[in-house]
């Protein structure tokens, strides 16, 4: 900054509030994106010093401006992230300030250097051991972090782990907070690269050391060696001093990728998820702000952190929906990382064997480079693929699996092989009733049913995450034993695996079971160790895992997908059947799919048993081009929400009465959502689909923008959305 600015225009983290101008007090030297303390009243709030013609507010007379209060100890927010924040407040119809809100993420790194307390278990025993004293010092266990942390770890309160404070139970461990990272070493290991491989690292290689923006698409079919393809480009700018952001969308999906990683780099790269506690989100935000993080590995909220030196960024499995934020600030991280590698100059790398068709598109149009690794490392097969028809071939009385995938998990058991199925529902079931008189458990919160968990002998809702325990007799009539499970869930299928094949090691691998990387951990030990012969999973199996033993993938219920009127459907199911069918066969033993189906004739079903990747994709694509929906029009959701339903209804209804007459643009709706109540709170959705050509980010402002609504009603807006619940 050349010239010393005497006052100076803030961005307050404040979506209430628009901007605010302060002095700078004599002495103080303040820079554009430098985050400050400013005053508002009687508070300090935080602040971030931005370009006044950016941030149009109101001028108001030199005198009559307060002081800032002082400068947060940490580097300012570089020019390239604070054009991000403004183009991802722009497009996805956000403010400025929520988004802002997204970079600063860890409230604690913004007071500088410290060291903390934290406690772990000193081997010692207390004077009196109650049960609750026994179960916390057994949960805690090799673990050390703070009080708050632990109570949270152990299930008890702060105050029986202060009790084991002072009997000596727990001792104190003074935690520097900033200390660093171990190095990443480039030329740690060299891994053996195939030809086909090779190439395409050379090519990603070339476009870090030319810093500038390069936007790939890496399509290889499952089993290619994505991951040790992009890990060249990794040490290319390691070996420059850049920093590398890897983008993963689940973070149990990390344990894999990690022991991939240390093997390449020799050391673990910095984690970022919403696990991490708050001392570790604290260390990694302020060695990624100071230049020290080297690699960093995270879900999506690490595209927003202040990377001081940033070199390129890899987006795995970039066609998965969980990149897509449901909440807040809507926006995907995939597109959102293209645009900051787009604002800070430097290649990005967006890998997947089914990548979605929004990618696909923009290869075709030569926007992103397209680098294919058409076949499978060290010579593995592709599996085959077989449509079992299930009106043909009926599953007997009550069962769920048809006997020719029974069969072939039996002829897997007998050759020391492992079989996965796969299928998209947690739970013992997704609905369960009363079987005397029919008596359906609702959740209170949600327009859902309560999925019936055996193993914890809950009742859950997947929305909201309302559990019960499950009642001893039905509420509605009093018959005692009454639940009964409709359709399945993968408990169930584990159910009838175990009495179908009694000699088998059943393992049921969904999010409720994986939840926390240690366990991932341990299941891929046990896998990978023969421990398991059968797993039946969820979504969560059906990326990043590599089991070299598993030859039969066996898909329960292909048409559940297909199902709930989502414009992506078609697309979703044949990338999680396709991505599932992956898993087989990538070891040197061949593998083979069967997936269950009622219609066989459907396009997905089809194309999937044809091995025909292309033939789906046109076919989708022809579709949306005719439904004009993307990647060749727009779609926006607006979502209207109050926890009085008369409430929720008129907004809607004042919003759907006042909405703007624009050519190419069609508005649907108001009408209730699909998921009409949600964690208390009754929606209506409105549906705008637009020709490419339309501004709609302004039509939406302008629209919206005239209106006013009570303060219970909420109005969000989802541009390119992805759930239509």
């Amino acid at each position: 900054m050349s010239r010393q600015m005497n006052r100076v225009r803030c961005l307050v983290l404040n979506a209430a509030l628009g901007p605010l101008d302060y002095k700078v007090p004599d002495g103080m030297r303040v820079e554009l994106g430098q985050v400050v303390e400013c005053p508002l009243g009687p508070r300090t709030v935080v602040g971030i010093v931005w370009e006044a013609e950016r941030l149009p507010g109101t001028d108001v007379p030199a005198e009559k401006l307060r002081n800032l209060r002082g400068l947060y100890p940490i580097p300012p927010l570089p020019a390239p992230l604070r054009r991000l924040i403004e183009w991802t407040a722009d497009y996805y119809v956000a403010s400025l300030a929520s988004v802002a809100r997204m970079a600063l993420s860890s409230g604690g790194a913004l007071k500088g250097p410290a060291s903390i307390t934290e406690y772990r278990l000193s081997g010692g025993m207390p004077e009196r051991l109650t049960p609750q004293r026994q179960a916390a010092m057994e949960a805690l266990e090799g673990e050390q972090a703070t009080i708050r942390e632990l109570a949270g770890i152990a299930g008890v309160s702060e105050g029986v782990l202060r009790g084991l404070v002072n009997q000596g139970v727990l001792e104190p461990v003074e935690v520097d907070c900033d200390r660093p990272y171990d190095e990443a070493r480039p030329d740690f290991a060299q891994i053996e690269l195939s030809d086909q491989q090779r190439e395409a690292a050379g090519i990603f290689s070339e476009a870090v050391r030319a810093e500038k923006f390069a936007p790939f698409l890496l399509d290889g079919v499952t089993g290619s060696g994505k991951t040790e393809t992009y890990f060249e480009p990794v040490a290319e700018a390691l070996r420059m001093g850049r920093q590398v952001l890897v983008l993963l969308p689940e973070i149990a999906l990390t344990e894999n990728f990690l022991h991939r990683f240390e093997e390449r780099f020799g050391t673990a790269p910095v984690l970022w998820h919403s696990s991490l506690k708050s001392t570790e989100r604290r260390r990694a935000w302020r060695s990624v702000s100071s230049g020290e993080a080297q690699v960093v590995v995270g879900a999506r909220s690490a595209l927003f952190l202040p990377f001081a030196n940033l070199g390129l960024i890899v987006v795995d499995e970039a066609h998965e929906t969980s990149f897509k934020q449901e909440d807040g600030v809507r926006y995907n991280a995939r597109d959102v990382a293209v645009m900051r590698a787009h604002f800070e100059q430097f290649p990005i790398i967006l890998a997947s064997a089914t990548p979605a068709l929004e990618s696909l598109q923009m290869a075709e149009s030569g926007i992103y480079a397209k680098v294919e690794l058409p076949s499978r490392f060290g010579g593995a097969q592709l599996p085959g693929i077989d449509i079992v028809d299930l009106t043909e071939e009926k599953p007997p009385q009550g069962m769920w699996l048809a006997q020719r995938v029974v069969d072939g998990i039996a002829e897997r058991l007998e050759r020391g092989e492992q079989s996965l199925l796969f299928l998209n529902r947690r739970g013992y079931a997704p609905l369960t009733l009363c079987r005397h008189c029919g008596f359906r458990f609702q959740c209170p919160n949600c327009t859902a049913w309560l999925v019936e968990h055996r193993f914890t002998r809950r009742l859950a809702c997947h929305h909201c995450g309302h559990a019960t325990p499950s009642p001893a007799a039905c509420p509605e009539c009093g018959e005692p034993d009454c639940l009964v499970a409709c359709g399945p869930g993968v408990e169930r299928i584990a159910d009838e695996v175990a009495e179908r094949l009694p000699e088998a090691r059943v393992f049921v691998a969904t999010s409720d079971t994986l939840n926390s990387p240690g366990r991932a951990a341990e299941f891929i030990a046990a896998v990978e160790a023969k421990e398991i012969d059968v797993i039946v999973g969820t979504q969560l199996v059906t990326k990043g895992f590599h089991f070299p033993e598993l030859t039969l993938v066996g898909v329960v219920d292909a048409d559940l997908g297909l199902e709930g009127g989502d414009l992506r459907a078609g697309e979703r199911t044949y990338q999680q059947v396709a991505q599932v069918a992956g898993r087989a066969g990538r070891g040197s033993k061949p593998g083979e799919v069967l997936i269950q189906t009622r219609h066989p004739e459907a396009n997905v079903i089809a194309a999937l048993a044809a091995g025909d990747r292309d033939a789906f994709y046109s076919a989708e694509t022809e579709m949306r081009r005719d439904a004009g929906a993307p990647p060749f029009g727009r779609w926006a959701s607006i979502i209207v929400s109050s926890e009085d339903e008369t409430e929720a209804r008129e907004a809607a209804r004042r919003i759907g009465d006042t909405r703007p007459d624009v050519p190419d643009c069609m508005i649907l709706g108001p009408a209730p959502a699909p998921m009409s109540l949600l964690r208390g709170r009754y929606r209506y959705r409105l549906l705008m689909n637009a020709r490419r050509s339309v501004q709609l980010q302004d039509v939406i402002r302008q629209w919206l923008g005239r209106l006013d609504h009570p303060p219970g009603v909420r109005v969000a807006v989802d541009v390119d959305p992805y759930s239509f619940v």
